[in-house]
This record gives C-alpha cells, structure tokens and sequence, in this order.
C-alpha cells in the first residue's frame, strides 16, 4: 500500500477579468431600505420585500458572530483545513500566486463555496435560528432549504465585478418557486469596495434572457444606464433578496477588503427541474437576441 502524500489539488482560477463599463452602476440612491434587526421585521417588511424584492438587516449578527464566521472563512483560506479545496482564485492573480505568503493569498481568492460541512462557524450562521425564522416567511411559510452556501470576496483593487444577473437563472428551480437569496457582510460593504446593487421591483417582470459575456450575466445593454439602488452594509448586516431580482456588483476599486457570505434557501421537499427547462426562460441561445 502506497504511503505516499495526496497531490494538493492545483488552485482553480476564474478566468474572465475583464473590466466593465462605469456606466453599468450608477446608483441613484445610497440607502437601501433597511430594519435595524431581524426582530423588526413585521408584516409591513414582508409587504416591502414583496414589492420590491429586497429588505436589509443593518444589525443582523453580533460583532462576535461576525468574527466568529470571519475567522472560520479566514482559516479554510489559509489551508487550515486540508480536506478542503473549494476556492476560486482571481484570474489577475493567477501568474503570481506561486510567490505570495500565505497572507497574501486572501487577497488573491475570489470565492469559496461548499464550506458548510467543513467549518462549523459558517455552518452557524448559515442555520441561525433567526435567519431561518425570517426565510421560512419571505418564502411562503414552508420550511428553509439552503442550497447554496459561497462566500465572495473582492480582495483591495483585484476584486472584479460580479455582473447584472437573477440568481434564478443559475438554479434549476421551476419557475414561480420562491428562492432567497442572503448576502452578509463579514466587512464594511460600500459603494468602492462592491457592495450590491439593486434594481427594485424588476423581479416581479420575470425571467430576463442571460448570456455568457464576462459572466452568465444579462446582457450589458439591457442594463446601461440603469439607475439603481446601492445597498452598502456594515459587518454584520445582511441583505435579503428575490430570486429574480437583478443586482449585481462592481469592481472593488478600494484599498479595503470586501468579503462576504451568500446563501441561497428554497422550500423544502420541491423538485428540481432540468437545465434545458431553465434554459427555456433564461437562455440566450435560439432568441435571435443580440449581446
């Protein structure tokens, strides 16, 4: 029997880096409508997320809950844990990760991803008994499901834009199954680091055609000029948002770090469709439209 070593799997790098337009996001407005915790969200909340497709938690978890989860998401980073290797590092980064520290190499990640069952304290605040009483309503009363667990992160001046995009579109969920999506900032997210921007109410239009461009992204020109709405956070604060809501988020053109959290939750016990049923309401392919 071989005593020999696993290879260390090679870094996964995403690959596009492409810049984007500045015109892309133009935020008419700063201040996304927030509470200042979960406790406060009452029936005229779960009335504003319906309209709108979004509602923030400005205090959501503790300092020590935050750091708790940063220091979970710092150390599968660093390698702390050997079994796993789910991180995507910036495509910018890819000629010069072979010199960077150990430090370093946080600021060279964009994301990590299927982290629950590896770090308890990511684990935590992705079921915090809170989080998931507020998902169980904005979803229709049915019980939570997290599906998708992720962390992205726009280290300083690297990190590139996630474009203009309906989470949706990435799910093989039948349409008209209410998915949530939840972003928490384990940093300061501001308007230069990358925080999300939102177009409220576009969600109630539906499914919008998605290309692969720098991403599988709805097409720029669909969105240029767009004004939005900016929903920077502090650590700690979280934004809940529909499926379908277009958002996206710029480039971090900052000195600072931005990371975050986002899961995804849908009622428990629905099937899933295929990705050709998807493709059918969000793909670009046979729609004779130009990107």
């Amino acid at each position: 029997m071989s005593t020999a070593t696993p290879a260390t799997p090679a870094p996964e790098f995403d690959l596009g880096a492409e810049l984007h337009a500045p015109e892309l996001y133009q935020p008419v407005s700063d201040t996304a409508h927030s509470v200042a915790t979960f406790d406060d969200i009452g029936p005229r909340e779960i009335a504003f997320y319906r309209e709108h497709g979004y509602l923030a938690v400005r205090e959501a978890f503790t300092p020590a809950e935050v750091s708790a989860a940063l220091a979970g998401l710092v150390d599968l980073i660093m390698g702390k844990n050997p079994a796993f290797n789910g991180i995507t590092f910036e495509a910018a980064a890819k000629t010069i990760l072979p010199t960077l520290s150990a430090e370093q190499r946080q600021d060279a990640v964009r994301k990590a991803w299927h982290f629950v069952n590896f770090e308890p304290r990511l684990k935590a605040i992705s079921h915090h008994a809170k989080l998931l009483a507020v998902a169980k309503k904005l979803i229709g009363d049915k019980e939570p499901e997290m599906f998708q667990d992720m962390a992205l992160v726009k280290p300083p001046r690297l990190g590139r834009e996630k474009p203009w995009h309906q989470d949706h579109a990435y799910f093989d969920y039948p349409l008209g199954t209410p998915v949530l999506g939840v972003w928490i900032a384990l940093d300061a997210a501001t308007i230069e680091n990358g925080c999300m921007q939102l177009l409220p109410g576009r969600h109630r239009e539906g499914p919008i055609t998605h290309f692969q461009r720098r991403d599988w992204q709805i097409c720029d020109n669909v969105i240029m000029g767009t004004k939005s709405v900016a929903a920077p956070l502090p650590p700690g604060g979280l934004l809940l948002f529909d499926g379908l809501l277009p958002h996206g988020t710029p480039h971090n053109s900052s000195a600072n770090r931005r990371r975050a959290l986002q899961f995804h939750y849908a009622p428990a016990g629905i099937t899933k469709t295929t990705a050709e049923e998807r493709m059918k309401h969000f793909g670009s392919e046979g729609k004779n439209v130009t990107c």
